[in-house]
């Protein structure tokens, strides 16, 4: 507001929101959207309800949470459809404040999900869209090559070393005494290691709640259920009592997308027929510059409407169909799949059916929450 030059405070601004839209709230509503909107970006989240048959806000609440929102549910028992986005926690929201209700995804994350989808199944072309099948092991995105791990992992080579220097000298008859002398290690740790095979490992210090591992059952049913927000988690493990950082945590979780985005591309991997996987598959390239498309570049054109592709995207959309039938064909579905929300016509004809299970392509859409 400061901004555009208005002495008005954004309290004020939202006071008058909600008085206006308790005036012109209407005595019922059937069909409503709930999503969040950012008090202070991924940081605090209020949640907005919104009337879709008339396009009025019902309602702003202060916070983001399963009560909050089933409680408002719970007091308007005439909604019979709620539209939301993929978080499980307004699902689980409307499960317990609205259990007559239905639940459905609105436009914009089935979209993005088809998106999503797609970029996966391009990936899956290979080199047909500039990226390869099955990563060599020294060029994984997530090798060992953090600072670290390489760190952890010369501190084990060099216990090794003393571990097998000490044995060496205990075989050729030395005391505790003289070996711990020549090692440097004190006499206790000498006797220790001596009664081990290999070194033994390090014992993990008890969790503390300094620690997003402590929380970490609680993390994973979250996870489980759908919240994968970090910043959610966050606030969820502080009110628990946690007192790390978010630093922590996200690692944490980085780890979790990592392990489940393997397991993700493993699974369609086996999924497709080998037919798709031709080796001599010819790399796609822009036109213009001669460089590989990527499948997120490729993706993101093929849900994009002819009118609305520049003149640059256009003739790479063309080169993409030309050189990738699977684009084509995909490119046609889901402009057709498009075309149902702007028509806001529910049936799909026969031929759409048809096109839409062949080519291998029906773990694309499903992906996509078709």
């Amino acid at each position: 507001m400061r901004r555009l030059g208005l002495p008005v405070s954004d309290d004020t601004i939202l006071r008058h929101l909600k008085r206006h839209a308790a005036g012109n709230r209407p005595i019922s509503s059937r069909i409503i959207g709930i999503d969040d909107w950012s008090w202070r970006r991924s940081w605090r989240y209020g949640t907005m309800i919104v009337d879709l048959e008339r396009r009025e806000v019902l309602d702003i609440l202060q916070d983001r949470s399963v009560a909050s929102t089933a409680q408002w549910l719970k007091r308007h028992p005439s909604v019979e459809i709620v539209n939301r986005d993929r978080c499980g926690l307004y699902a689980q929201a409307a499960r317990e404040g609205a259990p007559q209700a239905r639940q459905v995804a609105d436009r914009f994350h089935l979209l993005q999900n088809l998106r999503i989808a797609i970029e996966e199944q391009m990936s899956l072309s290979g080199r047909a869209t500039g990226r390869a099948l099955r990563p060599d092991k020294d060029n994984e995105p997530y090798a060992d090559t953090t600072h670290r791990r390489r760190a952890r992992h010369a501190h084990r080579q060099s216990r090794q070393v003393v571990f097998d220097a000490v044995h060496a000298l205990r075989k050729e008859g030395l005391p505790c005494s003289e070996i711990a002398r020549r090692t440097g290690y004190g006499r206790r740790s000498i006797a220790k290691w001596l009664t081990f095979d290999a070194p033994p490992a390090r014992r993990r210090a008890a969790l503390k709640p300094t620690s997003p591992l402590y929380f970490e059952a609680f993390l994973a049913e979250c996870w489980t259920a759908g919240n994968r927000c970090g910043r959610h988690l966050f606030h969820d493990i502080q009110a628990r009592g946690y007192t790390g950082s978010f630093s922590n945590l996200e690692r944490l979780l980085a780890k979790w997308r990592r392990a489940e985005k393997v397991d993700q591309d493993s699974a369609a991997l086996a999924s497709v027929n080998d037919h798709q996987f031709a080796r001599d598959a010819v790399p796609i390239r822009d036109p213009e510059t001669g460089h590989l498309i990527s499948p997120v570049v490729a993706a993101a054109l093929c849900v994009k409407p002819r009118a609305a592709l520049t003149a640059s995207q256009a003739r790479k959309v063309d080169a993409l169909k030309r050189e990738s039938p699977d684009f084509a064909l995909m490119r046609s579905l889901g402009m057709r799949f498009r075309g149902l929300f702007r028509s806001g016509d529910s049936y799909v004809d026969a031929p759409y059916g048809k096109g839409f299970l062949s080519g291998g392509l029906i773990g694309c859409f499903h992906m996509s929450g078709l």
